[in-house]
């Protein structure tokens, strides 16, 4: 596989599929990395691939090849200039590496120390907190503010809303 690095293009929520189709009639180089997903729709259950990172696909991109590229219907913009901005090529290999072995990969909003939070369900289900510390077995500990005291209390990523 080749070294160089991938550039990120903002594109159109729900429109990933599209811009990749029309990539591939202009024969740019692409990436759009899928998982499939188990929906529940009324009337019966059904198996969908979606965007790993939605709103986002990587392109590797000469400078000739920019104006096509950004040119694309449902292309927003392509991130940075060619030095800032781009994917190495081997954490892209390693993205489609791993939806190749079946590995789960399921989008996640960052959780950071710091970040405001809701729990989603339990005992706590509602309360809303700040990320106090991040520990190995993908837990939480969360600090919720009440009378001007706090107390912590483990929580699942999953079962975490990010606040904005």
């Amino acid at each position: 596989m080749e070294s160089r690095p991938w550039h990120v293009l903002h594109v159109l929520s729900n429109r990933e599929k599209l811009v990749s189709q029309h990539l591939n009639v202009r024969s740019i180089e692409h990436y759009l990395p899928l998982y499939k997903e188990r929906v529940k729709w009324t009337d019966r259950t059904v198996i969908t691939e979606r965007p790993l990172f939605s709103g986002y696909l990587f392109v590797r991109v000469t400078p000739k090849e920019r104006l096509p590229i950004i040119s694309t219907p449902g292309v927003l913009r392509l991130l940075g200039d060619e030095e800032t901005s781009t994917v190495s090529a081997e954490e892209v290999n390693r993205i489609r590496e791993g939806l190749l072995k079946g590995l789960v990969m399921r989008p996640h909003p960052c959780v950071h120390l710091g970040t405001r939070v809701q729990v989603r369900e339990g005992v706590f289900a509602g309360v809303q907190g700040i990320v106090a510390e991040i520990r190995q077995e993908c837990k939480v500990v969360l600090s919720v503010a009440a009378v001007n005291q706090c107390f912590s209390v483990s929580v699942e990523l999953r079962n975490l809303i990010v606040l904005k």
